[in-house]
């Protein structure tokens, strides 16, 4: 196979490669970034020797399918913070939306085996806390957010180059991910890297809002079988049914520390935060038989592991986040 991996210098995306090299070692991976603010070309150092990257934007890479005969497109390639959603809208669309058209009529032009668009559970809005449903792949999109309508205009893109023009594609939505490599401005890795500094834990007014959460490499098997396993032009929900509110998270990574919890800040509510997120995955195991095998607790104590013995690492990019969690004025609304 000659794989062509999208946003592959971002947290998911370097997960993904690393995975499909050692899985698949004897294809050919493209692994393509423009190296936004979020993306981190060390994070592909270990596999540097097996892939070809490519420094570019999505919405010029029809040259690269065609030099590269990319049977397989994957696309993480996506801006994705909610917080910098609110302060800059616009490179939201223009990356998202835009981006994922381009990347569309490229591939539709050299005619890719397989189209897979990595998509979040944000787009189908946010449930009640005390609502007993979860979201399925029928639920309506109601996105809440320009980060969550960004991704909803990029899934319905493909979605209509699928029926249109015949391009064979399937998309999958995510529960909250967490892990190795994830940029310092998404919560679990920004409350691990401020302890680690000595800084207080920035926690929302609605702290008992909740979240699912999935470890990376648990996502990084699901969109493997779908590849494999999954059916052209379906959608899959890719979950672990694991859920914890930011409260319980932020005391979670204090106690694994051995800190006190007298370090969790109450900051201001980001505007359009949104309140609980809960996937059903039932399609996707049901299909694929995939499931998740990485307990949250497990996961987590690693995850904090490797932020700590990889301060290199993180310690250089906490200049490069463009938002304080902190800092939400009536201006941002």
């Amino acid at each position: 196979m000659r794989i062509l991996v999208t946003g592959a210098a971002g947290f998911i995306g370097t997960n993904f490669v690393h995975h499909w090299v050692s899985r698949h070692p004897d294809d050919h991976v493209v692994a393509l970034d423009a190296l936004t603010y979020a993306g981190n070309l060390s994070n592909l150092d270990p596999v540097r020797d097996r892939v070809t990257f490519a420094h570019a934007d999505i919405a010029d890479a029809g040259d690269l399918l065609r030099e590269h005969r990319i049977d397989v497109i994957v696309n993480f390639a996506a801006e994705s913070h909610n917080s910098l959603a609110v302060l800059d809208p616009e490179r939201f669309f223009k990356t998202n939306v835009l981006g994922t058209q381009k990347l569309l009529e490229a591939a539709r032009r050299v005619g890719v085996a397989r189209f897979h668009h990595v998509s979040t559970c944000e787009v189908y809005g946010d449930l009640a806390l005390d609502d007993p449903r979860a979201f399925t792949e029928e639920s309506p999109y109601r996105p809440r957010t320009p980060y969550n309508a960004s991704k909803a205009g990029a899934d319905h893109a493909v979605r209509a180059y699928h029926e249109t023009f015949g391009l064979p594609a399937t998309i999958s939505n995510c529960a909250n991910n967490y892990g190795p490599y994830q940029f310092p401005e998404k919560v679990i890795p920004l409350f691990i890297t401020r302890v680690l500094c000595g800084l207080p834990l920035p926690v929302y007014e609605s702290s008992a809002n909740r979240r699912e959460w999935l470890h990376v490499s648990d996502h990084c098997t699901a969109i493997e079988q779908v590849l494999l396993h999954g059916r052209v032009g379906e959608t899959y929900n890719v979950g672990s049914g694991f859920e914890v509110s930011v409260a319980a998270l932020a005391e979670c990574i204090l106690d694994h520390l051995g800190l006190p919890r007298t370090l969790i800040e109450t900051v201001p509510d980001r505007p359009g935060h949104d309140r609980r997120y809960l996937l059903d995955s039932t399609k996707l195991r049901t299909e694929t038989g995939w499931s998740p095998v990485i307990d949250f607790d497990a996961g987590l104590a690693a995850t904090i592991s490797w932020y700590r013995s990889n301060r290199d690492w993180w310690a250089p990019l906490l200049e490069r986040s463009l938002v304080k969690e902190h800092a939400w004025t009536a201006s941002s609304r």
